[in-house]
């Protein structure tokens, strides 16, 4: 199969396209041939070295969601469609199984590594099934951002329908997911970006887009809020943004960290949090164990499924590369231009 596989690393250049063998199942696993993949930050940390190879021994071969077509899929009973419950409801309900995976179904998801690939493993009950009339192409756009947004927001910041959250990097793809998260479960939702990105932040539902290149956001949200402050600061930057963040938190509020764009904080006090009775949770998707990894897959599909089926939710798609063109995707990546995802075409 072709694949993109660093052999070095470095600039968007170190990437090539190889061909490897197609990857073999385990027992519990489902074989799929990807349509499409979609960017991630990662990917540009993965391919400058800092980001280890998940498959030791292994081709190095980045990419960390999917969509794609199902081509072989275990005997077991135990494996099954994952998000099949009818229920539109945001909270993670009962997991109803229904039948096994098969050729041809339609599936899309996380993984570690692997993605940029013609053909990718995944544990059956951690695949997810496309959302009901929606191109392979756009699904792939999909998982990445709104598990991390839904895991973030909700799982672990406990965002519930009327609460306040600040998000950073609102025309992300982290940030465009939560953004319709927030919307279709009727929570508020301000988010930070720069001056060009502002409208597309508005135009998704954002109640409040502040301007970081012109606004101070923590003052922005105390006028937005009357002082009372947000419950939930998503954030992807880090930086000395750290305190400001704070200072935005209602009481016991929390500040979920799953990026560090802008390096570590160097002016953080931890006793600012104390008359908050507040706290920070850093996080990550890609190293957790298969466990957990489906458990959040599952509780995902449950709460958000019926809402891209409804068209509520939809991916953001900024720009489509095919994988020929795999450089040029990380050099606009790393420009910071897009608005959304960026999504590489792997199957016609």
């Amino acid at each position: 199969m072709r694949a993109v596989v660093l052999t070095e690393f470095g600039e968007p250049d170190v990437l090539r396209i190889a061909e490897v063998p197609v990857p073999t199942p385990a027992p519990d696993e489902i074989l799929v041939r990807v349509h499409a993949t979609a960017l991630n930050r990662a990917d540009l940390l993965q391919r400058r070295g800092f980001y280890p190879n998940p498959f030791p021994g292994e081709h190095d071969i980045p990419g960390m969601e999917f969509a794609g077509e199902v081509m072989t899929a275990p005997s077991s009973a135990s494996a099954s469609h994952v998000g099949d419950a009818p229920s539109a409801s945001h909270a993670a309900g009962s997991h109803a199984r229904a039948s096994r995976w098969k050729p041809g179904d339609h599936v899309m998801g996380i993984v570690s590594g692997g993605a940029y690939a013609e053909y990718v493993t995944i544990p059956a009950d951690q695949a997810m099934r496309t959302p009901r009339g929606m191109a392979l192409h756009d699904a792939a756009a999909i998982p990445e951002v709104f598990i991390t947004a839904w895991d973030a927001l909700v799982l672990q910041g406990g965002l519930t329908p009327g609460g306040r959250t600040l998000v950073h990097a609102g025309a992300s793809g982290v940030g465009t997911a939560a953004i319709q998260i927030c919307r279709a479960m009727g929570a508020w939702i301000a988010v930070t970006t720069s001056t060009n990105k502002v409208q597309a932040c508005r135009d998704l539902g954002a109640n409040l887009v502040i301007d970081y290149t012109t606004d101070d956001f923590a003052g922005a949200i105390a006028a937005a809020t009357d002082g009372k402050g947000v419950n939930v600061v998503l954030d992807v930057i880090g930086g000395n943004y750290t305190v400001r963040n704070v200072a935005c938190l209602a009481l016991k509020g929390r500040i979920i960290q799953v990026g560090t764009m802008a390096g570590p904080s160097t002016n953080f006090n931890v006793a600012s949090l104390m008359p908050k009775r507040a706290s920070i949770t850093g996080t990550v998707l890609r190293a957790r164990p298969k466990e957990e990894k489906i458990a959040v897959s599952r509780a995902v599909a449950d709460a958000l499924l019926p809402d891209f089926d409804a068209g509520v939710l939809k991916p953001i798609i900024d720009t489509r590369y095919s994988l020929d063109h795999i450089v040029d995707a990380h050099r606009h990546m790393e420009s910071n231009a897009n608005i959304g995802k960026i999504v590489v075409t792997v199957a016609s």
